[in-house]
């Protein structure tokens, strides 16, 4: 049991090796390429190397992701980070957010993404909050708890739909009747935004 925990603490403090946890904040903004068996259509589609993303709280003495998969759940960062291709992640934070990201507007933040917990993962990337994908959740905990919009909202027919892998993929989600005027946000829209700037890219 001894040799077990130890195990997982080493595999803890691998995969934060190289991010001092104390310059994370909450609100951050995290970026990874996904192992999952949508990740490179997503990437091709969206011409961007990270698939999934999330954003960072405070649990207790804890800090976690809130990450629409399924279901929209929080993730020890650890974790979280140790899941995605090599490790690497990418944290992004609002410019000027101590002005704006006050102790009250995280509050809100993180009661929006609370709401959502345990909502399914939408494989369809609708626009409804019944169902949510990453990308969106980051967006809607923004828009909904701060007020700010991260990125402007793009339709599926923005995107690069002409690559075999693309097309197989909106084949087994939407038949022969893909919805193309449908509101779509990236995590490559997000990770474009001018408001965030880079915290550190391990």
């Amino acid at each position: 049991m001894r040799r077990l925990a130890a195990l997982l603490f080493l595999l803890a403090a691998s995969a934060l090796a190289g991010m001092d946890p104390r310059r994370l904040r909450e609100g951050d903004v995290l970026f990874q390429t996904s192992r999952s068996a949508q990740s490179r259509a997503i990437q091709i589609a969206t011409h961007s190397r990270y698939s999934h993303m999330g954003i960072l709280f405070r649990d207790g003495q804890r800090w976690m992701v809130y990450e629409a998969v399924q279901p929209v759940k929080r993730t020890p960062l650890d974790t979280w980070i140790h899941r995605g291709v090599g490790g690497h992640v990418v944290v992004k934070r609002f410019r000027n957010g101590e002005r704006r990201l006050t102790p009250p507007v995280l509050m809100r933040m993180k009661a929006v993404g609370i709401r959502f917990l345990g909502r399914p993962y939408d494989l369809a990337f609708g626009w409804s909050d019944d169902r949510l994908y990453c990308s969106e959740l980051v967006w809607k905990i923004y828009r909904e708890g701060a007020g700010i919009e991260l990125g402007s909202l793009q339709t599926l027919r923005d995107f690069d739909l002409s690559h075999p892998a693309v097309k197989a993929k909106l084949r087994e989600r939407y038949g022969s009747h893909p919805p193309l005027d449908e509101p779509v946000i990236a995590p490559q829209r997000i990770f474009d935004c001018p408001e965030l700037e880079t915290v550190t890219a391990e």
